[in-house]
């Protein structure tokens, strides 16, 4: 009952942990590695009886638990990425996991989206190397050839110097400027809008008197903006224009550089400087003219340039757009709660007497249910009657929760973007280069012949000394003469090798046993030797014609045949249980 029992059981060594389970245990997960475990595989160690893995011993421990109970748990002491990996190399599907280690272990996947995000946001301030600039750019083959034209050298330095502020001190300097120009050209836009800095535009009209006579008076019909905003807005749109060019020319991708979208901003409010000033001259004098003007409110849109030079910026974007869904569920619920506070208040206000009700209306209302469920409250409409107050209140409640639910979570995809930012910052750019190197493995030997070899032990391992595996020396096993089993040979692995072996017959001449056998090779075997020992007949036979010998001896009927290219086969055949010997008794030869 032991024997079967432990030919039932199969012993795994993963990373130099045995784990050892039933031969059952493993199928019943069909199509995975361990269930296809054979005797046939490389990394089956004879000697020991058990099967070899250089893996993860503590994922494995799981592993072999989920063949077990057949349930798939996460371990929290490893990373996710690697617990994917080795369920990739056992042929198991990560989807498998317990709901209660779920959560778990799909953190890493939001943290490689995170990190993702990170790198598109180009954070980064250390400077590129050559090379990595060469593959950015597209000149990676002039650069390893060595070739790299001046234009194509001074490219990079272009983009870097008026796109990358931190990757040198000439850059951090055309930062700056550019930062000047943008708060000068907003401040300038704000700033020409004060009564103050604005300059009446003043005309001269003329009159008739009661008397008859003429008089003129001067009449201030508009006001503008004074000249020295104007000069202002050229010499900070020409910069602007001049920026643009410059990175539009270096740029590495012309396409991703047009679809921007802090490039569109730029080169829209770039435009609406030049329009703005088309329109001053050749439709100054049509009506509604100054409505032109609105359009020019996208310069304020050149704050987000600065996002190109403050991390932090790009963050507080980034945080907004991981975060739609939930803006967008906020935004539902207060148009939700703004229509129906409305529509209460303004049918509350109508129940009692009310001479000062400020509810005309439901849209009126729209406005009040907005004010108050953002907790703002203007004062400027406000229920009079008990009913109106009791819904107020609880409009204001609706308010303060459908505003607060969401804010946890933008506030927390905040923080998880700034401190993977902080942490990315201080990661260490260049690490050690690992190289994967493949296990060699050893080719697996054919079975004995003639005599039964049940392992092969050497001796330089120390395990012939342990009586518990003294099963490891060859042992030998003499058959009975009488049985004369059918001729063995082996073949090594070659395709063009095809050996042919005739049946034994009696040689009446001798009363001996003679055995022939023929090596039929292709082309290329012109120096094949066929040998046959026997003491009382010696025959010469060429099998192509060019030199082939055949020696017979019937002691041992042993045949050697050796092809052109070294290999050898040999073919024993016991019928006395003598071993072999050749025809001068020098050299012996045994298995």
């Amino acid at each position: 009952m032991n024997i079967m029992d432990s030919e039932n059981r199969v012993v795994l060594n993963v990373g130099g942990i045995r784990h050892e389970t039933y031969k059952a245990t493993l199928k019943k997960i069909p199509a995975t590695r361990l269930s296809r475990l054979t005797e046939a595989l490389a990394n089956y160690d004879p000697i020991l009886n058990e099967y070899f893995f250089d893996r993860h011993p503590g994922v494995f421990a799981q592993v072999l638990n989920y063949y077990r109970t057949g349930k798939l748990h996460y371990p929290t002491d490893v990373c996710g990425p690697l617990f994917e990996e080795e369920l990739e190399f056992w042929g198991l599907d990560s989807n498998q996991v317990e709901p209660c280690c779920w959560m778990t272990y799909t953190q890493h996947r939001d943290t490689q989206e995170t990190l993702a995000v990170l790198e598109r946001l180009d954070l980064d301030t250390e400077k590129p190397t050559e090379e990595e600039l060469a593959r950015k750019f597209g000149y990676e083959d002039d650069y390893l050839k060595g070739t790299v034209s001046w234009w194509q050298h001074m490219k990079p330095q272009m983009w870097s110097l008026f796109d990358e502020p931190y990757s040198s001190n000439a850059a951090k300097i055309i930062g700056v400027i550019s930062v000047f120009f943008i708060c000068v050209s907003i401040l300038s836009f704000c700033l020409k809008t004060h009564p103050d800095m604005r300059v009446p535009v003043i005309r001269n009209i003329t009159v008739k008197t009661a008397n008859g006579s003429t008089a003129w008076v001067l009449d201030k019909t508009q006001t503008n903006a004074h000249v020295a905003f104007f000069y202002i807005e050229c010499v900070c749109n020409a910069w602007f224009t001049f920026e643009i060019l410059v990175r539009f020319i270096s740029s590495p991708n012309k396409c991703e550089f047009v679809t921007s979208s802090v490039n569109i901003i730029d080169y829209i409010a770039t435009l609406s400087f030049y329009v703005d000033l088309v329109l001053q001259r050749f439709a100054s004098h049509l009506e509604n003219a100054d409505i032109l003007e609105f359009f020019s409110i996208i310069r304020i849109m050149r704050l987000f340039k600065l996002t190109r030079h403050s991390s932090g910026l790009k963050i507080l974007i980034q945080t907004f757009r991981a975060s739609a869904k939930e803006l967008t569920l906020l935004v539902f619920f207060l148009v939700l709660g703004i229509v129906i506070f409305a529509s209460l208040v303004y049918y509350a206000e109508r129940i009692q007497a009310n001479p000062h009700n400020d509810f005309n209306s439901i849209p009126l209302g729209l406005w009040w249910a907005l004010v108050t469920m953002t907790t703002v409250g203007y004062g400027d409409m406000a229920p009079k009657t008990y009913i109106g107050m009791f819904v107020g209140a609880l409009c204001a409640l609706a308010g303060v929760l459908t505003i607060a639910l969401p804010v946890p979570v933008i506030v927390s995809n905040f923080a998880m973007y700034y401190s993977h930012t902080q942490a990315r910052a201080k990661l260490p750019k260049k690490r050690r280069r690992v190289l994967p190197v493949e296990q060699p493995r050893q080719p697996r030997t054919a079975g004995p012949i003639g005599a039964s070899i049940v392992a092969m032990c050497p001796k330089n391992v120390g395990l012939h000394t342990n009586p518990a595996l003294a099963m490891c020396k060859p042992t030998f096993e003499v058959r009975p003469p009488s049985i004369v089993p059918t001729p063995m040979m082996l073949v090594p692995r070659d395709s063009t090798y095809k050996p042919t072996v005739t049946t034994p017959t009696a040689n009446s001449g001798t009363g001996g046993l003679t055995i022939t056998a023929l090596a039929n090779a292709t082309s290329t075997n012109n120096n094949s030797t066929t040998t046959v020992n026997n003491n009382s007949k010696n025959s010469a036979n060429s099998n192509n014609g060019t030199g082939g010998k055949t020696i017979a001896n019937s002691n041992s009927q042993s045949s050697i045949v050796k092809s052109a290219s070294g290999q050898l086969a040999n073919s024993v055949l016991k019928s006395n249980g003598t071993t072999a010997k050749e025809a001068n008794g020098e050299e012996k030869s045994f298995l």
